[in-house]
């Protein structure tokens, strides 16, 4: 298990949790980030991270990302 800024770019990963405080789990959440769903790397750089996920691209923080293990 690894936080998702880890994974290979343009690898399907599956979500195997989601950390963080209350609010930024149901944040992530909503935006698609739940256990057993499927997330892509499309690109990462500088400090944001674009991923695939539910067939849409979402850009989150490196300190997101790193709440979310694959």
């Amino acid at each position: 298990m690894m936080p998702i800024n880890l994974a290979p770019v343009g690898e399907e990963s599956i979500i195997l949790k989601v950390s963080g405080s209350p609010e930024m789990k149901q944040h992530l959440q909503d935006m698609g980030f739940v256990p057993g769903g499927k997330a892509t790397v499309i690109s990462s750089n500088g400090g944001n991270i674009i991923v695939n996920v539910k067939n849409v691209r979402v850009a989150v923080t490196r300190e997101m990302a790193q709440k979310i293990f694959v």
